[in-house]
Formats: structure tokens, sequence, C-alpha cells
């Protein structure tokens, strides 16, 4: 089942999440539906904030990122259930970033090359990978969705002032996404 995206202005893109227990009703459903809504919004990664529920959870597939230019990135499809992240290391390194809560805004964020996080598998499993590059990027900015972060923060006060009504206008609801989406005040 497709759900909809939460979009930039509401409180529950700002919260600090919650772990999720093992007995979490329906998780597996909750997860494919997930999978499922960030497809249909050609998304490379969802956290549960976007679909308003204030859990530890996301997901991500980097398989669009795959071209004949970068024949050395293996995707990576994984679900991240209560995630820690361990460290950041690496070069930092410059990537536009967008994000499906805050449709048509792209900006160039700095981020570290690597992360090694510490999570549960979607059968509860402990995992601790390192990931690099686009994959690294991708989880850290997913983890930070359930840190109550976005990437418009980590852009420059210069960028923000002129983002800040293209933001307000989310925020109202006045935009034309492509994807279903909700207005939460």
């Amino acid at each position: 089942m497709i759900l909809p995206i939460i979009a930039y202005g509401a409180n529950i893109l700002r919260k600090d999440c919650i772990d999720l227990d093992v007995k979490y009703a329906d998780l597996s459903t909750l997860i494919s539906n997930m999978y499922e809504t960030m497809y249909q919004a050609h998304g490379v990664g969802l956290a549960a904030p976007q679909i308003n529920k204030s859990l530890r959870l996301f997901i991500i597939d980097t398989h669009p990122f795959l071209d004949e230019e970068n024949p050395k990135f293996v995707p990576v499809k994984k679900t991240f259930i209560n995630p820690r992240i361990i460290s950041k290391s690496g070069d930092l390194w410059v990537f536009n970033e967008g994000c499906l809560s805050i449709p048509d805004v792209r900006e160039d964020v700095i981020r570290e090359s690597i992360v090694e996080i510490e999570y549960l598998d979607e059968n509860f499993n402990s995992c601790n990978e390192k990931f690099d590059g686009l994959n690294a990027r991708v989880i850290l900015h997913e983890y930070d969705h359930i840190e109550g972060r976005l990437f418009t923060d980590m852009i420059s006060p210069l960028r923000k002032r002129m983002v800040k009504g293209k933001l307000k206008d989310i925020s109202n609801g006045k935009f034309e996404p492509n994807y279903k989406m909700k207005i939460l005040r």
C-alpha cells in the first residue's frame, strides 16, 4: 500500500524517534509499504517519520545510482531498525541532495564519505557494517530523519535564505507533488 509522505513543516519531521520493539505489530507490512511508497515516489531512501511514524526505522535502495560512469559502485537495498551510528569518517564531499518530504528542493550538502552503523535488520538480526560513497550518503540522510534533522539544516545560511520561500510554500501546501503527500500542521 502506498502511504502519503509527510511534507516539510510537520512536527514529526523534527522529533527524535523511538526504538522499535520486536513485538511491533505488522512490522513486515509497514516495511513493505515503505518500500512501495519509496519506489512510487522514485526515492532511494525513506524514514518512518516521513510516513508519520516516530520510529527508528528507515529503508534504502541505491540501485537508481547505478550507471556506466561508475562501474565500481555496488548498490545496497536494506532495512535499518533501531540504528546507531558508530562512526563517520573519510573525506568530506559535496553532493546535491533532495528529500521526498521537501519536493523540488535540492541543495549541496557536505557529509563524510564513510559511515559505520549498528542496526537490526527486518528479522531483528543484529548487524554492524561500514558503507561508503553514495550508500553512506543515503544512510546518513535517512539517519538524520530519525534524529529530527533535515538536509536543509546542513546548507549554508545564504542558501537557507534562498529556499525559505519554497519551504514555506511546501509547509502551507502550495506545491504540486507527483506522488502521494500529506500536509500536517
